[in-house]
């Protein structure tokens, strides 16, 4: 009787699942084919109508010679891991001072998530005009030492430097708020038992809180790196991908090549082989993590 109602329950859960799994299936599958078909055909406008010309996989023979392309692929590339990398860093010492305090711990915590709930549009205007070299409050900060003015936005090798700082103090936050919920969530008996013990700050941090806290790191690393590696509005309101190639990443680049070049197949195809990397990459990650754990 036990194993019938089980079987029940199964049949009706993949019942009450399906139809979700389709509507994933259809937003996420069709779309990926259709750019797929894209990418393989040169696509021009006639009298308003699409026309489709096959071109085989000329696109992509292309897309190796693209010196835009590679740049965009290595900003991004850079932007990512530093940042992502900066963010998680910071978010989880910020959660580790925050879940040691005893009093306070909500109004540290409404302060430190304040940076994410700011507009992108706004957040990029405030930054702009923050890092203006004539008039803007970073290079009033640093004259008053004596430093002399830096055109952040402007010159080859503080534009990417300065994205990803504002990258940092808008996604900080998040990384934060996951991880101090990691914290608040790790058994108390353990960190107690590691101070009889006799074990320090570091000796905790190291040997206790780490490796607790390691799946909800794994986790945040890769939510994040799967979001940097699509940001588009930061470089779009900071600095237009430039200037030259400076800031140029993948996500603009192929924003340019759709809608400003109207050049939809060669996008598609850029796309497609974006997708594909990244989702090898995805699949690195998850098999190291998986492999970590196991050692474990």
């Amino acid at each position: 009787m036990a194993s019938r109602r089980a079987t029940h329950d199964t049949l009706w859960r993949r019942i009450a699942l399906t139809p979700t799994i389709l509507v994933f299936l259809a937003m996420s599958i069709l779309p990926t084919l259709n750019l797929m078909a894209m990418s393989v055909n040169e696509i021009s406008w006639v009298d308003g109508k699409a026309v489709w010309s096959y071109v085989g996989f000329t696109h992509y023979a292309r897309l190796a010679e693209d010196s835009l392309l590679i740049a965009g692929l290595k900003n991004t590339a850079i932007f990512a891991i530093a940042g992502v990398a900066a963010q998680v860093l910071l978010g989880f010492l910020l959660a580790w001072a925050v879940s040691r305090i005893a009093r306070g711990r909500v109004l540290y915590r409404t302060i430190f998530i304040l940076p994410i709930l700011v507009p992108g549009i706004l957040i990029g205007a405030v930054w702009k005009l923050m890092l203006n070299y004539d008039f803007g409050l970073v290079n009033g900060f640093i004259g008053v030492f004596g430093i002399h003015p830096v055109d952040w936005l402007g010159t080859r090798a503080w534009a990417l430097p300065s994205v990803i700082m504002v990258d940092i103090w808008h996604w900080t936050p998040f990384c934060f708020l996951l991880l101090l919920a990691g914290f608040e969530s790790l058994p108390q008996d353990v960190q107690e038992a590691a101070r009889v013990d006799g074990a320090g700050t570091w000796a905790e941090m190291r040997y206790v809180l780490i490796p607790m806290m390691m799946p909800v790191i794994a986790v945040t690393f890769l939510f994040r790196l799967v979001t940097s590696l699509k940001v588009f509005d930061e470089i779009y309101l900071l600095t237009g991908g430039g200037p030259g190639s400076a800031t140029e990443v993948i996500s603009y680049t192929i924003y340019r090549t759709f809608f400003t070049q109207d050049r939809m197949g060669y996008g598609s195809a850029m796309s497609v082989t974006v997708l594909f990397f990244i989702s090898l990459a995805m699949i690195g990650v998850l098999m190291a993590g998986k492999r970590g754990r196991n050692a474990a």
